[in-house]
């Protein structure tokens, strides 16, 4: 059992405008060069997604930075999702507006036009300075933004959308069979997954030894830890992403730690 433990995650700073940028534009980067990689056929193989392809996930992807440079496709989208998708809930149905707008496209043309929205989505968050972002709440179009750890354009823009593209390369390199390709920025995606997770957490004190390039070692909750966690850092993402297992996840400890790691989820 752990006797000392290493840095809480609730001590992962929120990440600086300025850093939020260059990770969500290396992030956008690596998303390309992946789909660049793809062959014809990888295109229409399932995701962890239930009911999408890759394509429909990479589309998904370049409806979310095109929204950042033309909100009012934003807005749009949202409102008609929930008229053609009632029964869906209002970001899934959004969400699937998205991909919907593209099903013309042919793939090999996704890949361009993500490194066309990308930079635009960035340089138009860029405009907007942070007190306006952080005073526009992103719950009136979607409610579920409620249990983001903040409800704001700023948390997504800094944020969610980074780590939505980043799970998503990870969705189509498992499709696909390729092994994700770490960089630089993909330990500052992990450390806010944690962070958030660490904001929620109530369950017993846990030592997260997280293993691979993106690892490190972290604490959730105060006190000893009950339990220690051993995965490799995607292992763990994809875990509290909802998504199937992939990789072991080992716990040593006590049960009641071990119920409360297995039960833990994020939004991504």
């Amino acid at each position: 059992m752990v006797t000392t433990a290493p840095a809480s995650a609730l001590d992962i700073p929120r990440t600086h405008p300025l850093r939020a940028r260059a990770v969500n534009a290396a992030e956008v980067k690596a998303m390309i060069t992946t789909l660049e990689g793809l062959g014809f056929d990888d295109w229409w193989l399932g995701t962890a997604c239930e009911g999408w392809t890759v394509r429909d996930v990479a589309t998904h992807v370049v409806g979310q930075y095109e929204e950042l440079s033309r909100p009012w496709l934003l807005v749009g989208r949202a409102l008609l999702g929930r008229r053609r998708h009632p029964g869906l809930t209002p970001l899934h149905a959004h969400n699937l507006c998205q991909v919907e707008a593209r099903r013309s496209v042919p793939p090999q043309a996704v890949p361009g036009l993500l490194a066309r929205f990308g930079p635009r989505g960035l340089r138009a968050v860029e405009r907007l300075p942070g007190a306006a972002r952080r005073r526009i709440p992103l719950s009136p179009l979607f409610p579920e933004s409620k249990e983001l750890p903040e409800d704001s354009m700023d948390y997504l823009a800094r944020v969610l959308v980074t780590r939505d593209t980043w799970m998503h390369r990870v969705d189509v390199c498992d499709a696909t069979g390729r092994e994700p390709v770490l960089h630089e920025h993909d330990k500052e995606v992990v450390g806010q997954v944690l962070l958030d997770l660490a904001l929620a957490w109530s369950g017993p004190p846990v030592f997260l030894d997280l293993s691979g390039p993106a690892g490190g070692r972290w604490t959730l909750g105060r006190g000893t830890p009950a339990v220690v966690v051993q995965a490799d850092a995607l292992t763990l993402m994809r875990h509290l992403s909802g998504r199937p297992s992939r990789g072991v996840v080992e716990y040593d400890g006590d049960p009641a730690g071990t119920a409360a790691v297995e039960a833990a989820r994020v939004i991504f």
